[in-house]
């Protein structure tokens, strides 16, 4: 039994630390699938703390990224550096995966949303303006799989006051994303951006 001991042993040094923890787990992060991909067009960045541009990839379970992304970073910076400096920009953060992408009947569940941004702070990633809805950080429930996190920029007609009506204010779930843009002429977005994740304990 003592030379069996010592052979496993050995393997146990040579082989490559592959389980370790997540910590020392190399850390990668996925570029979303071509269908998902094509959300993002226009060069949106957002960025969050320690794992920097999000856009249009998972994040990646390792260092307790998705913990954080969950509990602890708050609104991301998000840059838009083609932003026209003079004109006015409205940002909009929604799911459209609640509960789940196979049955999304919450959809769209809005979790930030801002007008009156000034394309000159958009372009350095300072998102000042009118908060019509307080950022809440994405918490995919467990076992829903991975949902997407939308970041739609429009450009705000001049002389429009964007507002949400009390219903609206009253719900985040299950908001007609579409109705909203076609009440203040919002048009498609000039810039949009996805990033993928699911629950930290999945």
């Amino acid at each position: 039994m003592k030379p069996l001991g010592a052979v496993l042993v050995t393997l146990t040094l040579l082989l490559p630390r592959t389980w370790g923890t997540e910590e020392t787990r190399t850390c990668i992060f996925q570029t979303l699938d071509e269908t998902d991909r094509e959300f993002c067009r226009g060069n949106l960045e957002v960025i969050y703390p320690e794992v920097g541009d999000v856009s249009c990839s998972y994040i990646p379970k390792c260092h307790g990224y998705r913990q954080r992304l969950s509990h602890d970073w708050a609104e991301p910076r998000v840059r838009f550096p083609w932003a026209k400096k003079n004109k006015k920009y409205v940002l909009v953060m929604v799911d459209p995966d609640s509960p789940n992408r196979a049955d999304p009947k919450y959809q769209f569940w809005r979790h930030w949303m801002v007008s009156d941004i000034l394309g000159s702070d958009l372009r350095v990633g300072k998102i000042k303006g009118k908060v019509l809805t307080s950022y809440g950080r994405p918490k995919p429930p467990r076992y829903s799989g991975y949902h997407r996190y939308q970041f739609r920029l429009y450009l705000q007609p001049e002389h429009e006051t964007i507002a949400l009506s009390e219903e609206e204010r009253d719900s985040l779930g299950s908001w007609d994303l579409n109705d909203f843009v076609e009440d203040f002429n919002l048009g498609n977005p000039v810039a949009s951006t996805q990033f993928l994740t699911k629950n930290y304990k999945d």
